[in-house]
């Protein structure tokens, strides 16, 4: 196999955070309901806060930096050694990042 990949990776914490939570939670959660009173109708009384869509999940997750390198297509069995050494030569792994997970890989050639 010729040619080249186009790698994409990101680090990865320990402390990285991935949660959904929906809708319907969190307009049962009262100091919600009164954030949303208090900024959009400020000295109004007597109101009620409803959604038609209760099944929307909003997603609270770490925002990542994301890395590239480029690799032969014959190293593909080995991308993720090679995602980790490019990391070591970047100086990006620090106390709590010692992972790397691919996030994409493409074709250039």
């Amino acid at each position: 196999m010729q040619g080249k990949l186009n790698v994409t990776y990101q680090l990865v914490c320990e402390n990285d955070v991935h949660k959904e939570v929906s809708l319907k939670e969190i307009m049962q959660n009262e100091k919600v309901i009164k954030l949303l009173k208090s900024e959009y109708a400020k000295g109004l009384r007597n109101l009620d806060i409803s959604t038609d869509n209760t099944n929307t999940n909003i997603i609270l997750k770490s925002q990542k930096e994301l890395y590239e390198f480029e690799a032969d297509k014959k190293d593909f069995a080995d991308l993720i050694e090679l995602a980790e050494e490019n990391a070591k030569e970047r100086k990006l792994f620090k106390k709590g990042y010692q992972e790397i997970a691919l996030v994409d890989f493409v074709t250039i050639d």
